[in-house]
């Protein structure tokens, strides 16, 4: 295939425009689904209509349609009458916390939704390449089970043999997720089924923390975007237990999205991937609040609680041994500085826009 027909749920998202975009660039007819709810699970901060406006004029391939996940009758006249090629699912609702307070809701986007997207490509395109963005979550936390280092600004993990981080072979079961790290896991799980039982096309990647400049970060979900707002606006920042330690690697949505194209062009069926920007692109909250005050010439207003976060991660480093392995032509293109500096840059222009 030259030119692919594409759908992108999420479409106004991180990730879900980057692909968009990325696509479009390409010569791809891009669909793409998102009806804001970014804004439902956070409010104003989360909304997305900003992003969309800026895909409608940047984009040449596009098409947007404001369809909910949980609509099954839309998805299958949407499938029905397109056929697509690609599915790049990125749709979510993305917050470790937020889901404590909408479980239901979480479920049915998250999980069930999941469900009914594999099941509209296995009756309308069963020839497609399928992906899912799943998460580090999925593993709960059994990655704080790793035998940690304290040192004087992060966590690390003490064993030579864990220094490329947490691979696939990490369990999913018998540890404390969150709600959302449960509903990741059940769709996570039925994707694997899509393509080991019924044999589609379908790759599941497992992100650690995705960033890049279109991120509409907020308090809940987005940590070093919101981060970037926080210092741009004088804002206030909570570090959530860990003394600030807690580590997390990084990774930018073109390489993200450079990784799903790697797959789409020889996919294999129901495989597992993480998806994180591994140890070069790892920061603690501590590093994190120390390189964007030098970047930005702002201090960051923060506070300290006690209370860590439910099952959230001490130390994680996404392995990427298995995605380099299986795709040598992917690798990280963009290092932890250069992400900043876009996300400094795309920040101070939204924040000149909103006046």
């Amino acid at each position: 295939m030259n030119s692919w027909k594409i759908l992108v749920t999420g479409s106004s998202g991180l990730i879900g425009s980057e692909a968009v975009e990325y696509f479009d660039r390409r010569g791809h007819q891009v669909t793409g689904i998102d009806n804001n709810m970014r804004s439902v699970f956070f409010g104003a901060a989360g909304d997305t209509q900003w992003n969309l406006a800026r895909l409608r004029g940047a984009t040449s391939r596009f098409t947007h349609y404001d369809i909910d996940i949980r609509d099954r009758r839309k998805l299958d006249e949407l499938f029905a009458a397109h056929r697509f090629d690609l599915i790049v699912h990125c749709a979510a609702q993305p917050s470790h916390d937020k889901a404590r307070d909408i479980p239901i809701l979480d479920f049915e986007v998250n999980a069930a939704a999941t469900v009914y997207l594999l099941e509209a490509t296995r009756q309308h395109c069963p020839e497609a390449v399928f992906i899912f963005m799943s998460t580090n979550k999925v593993y709960g936390d059994a990655p704080n089970e790793k035998p940690l280092s304290e040192n004087s600004t992060r966590y690390d993990y003490s064993d030579p043999s864990d220094r490329d981080g947490i691979d696939e072979t990490c369990r999913i079961d018998r540890t404390l997720h969150s709600l959302f790290g449960a509903s990741k896991a059940a769709a996570d799980l039925y994707a694997q089924e899509y393509g080991k039982y019924f044999g589609l096309n379908v790759g599941i990647f497992r992100g650690g923390c995705l960033t890049g400049p279109q991120h509409s970060g907020v308090e809940l979900h987005g940590f070093l975007s919101y981060l970037v707002k926080v210092a741009l606006t004088e804002g206030a920042y909570t570090v959530f237990g860990y003394k600030g330690k807690q580590v997390r690697d990084n990774i930018h949505s073109h390489d993200v999205i450079r990784a799903f194209e790697e797959f789409a062009r020889n996919p294999r069926p129901g495989d597992v991937y993480n998806l994180g920007g591994g140890r070069g692109n790892s920061v603690s909250i501590l590093e994190a609040i120390a390189l964007i005050e030098e970047m930005t010439g702002r201090k960051i207003h923060w506070t300290y609680s006690e209370q860590a976060r439910k099952g959230d991660h001490i130390c994680y480093i996404s392995n990427l041994g298995k995605l380099r392995s299986h795709y040598p032509t992917w690798d990280i293109t963009r290092d932890l500085r250069g992400i900043l500096e876009e996300m400094i840059a795309a920040a101070r222009q939204n924040i000149h826009r909103l006046g």
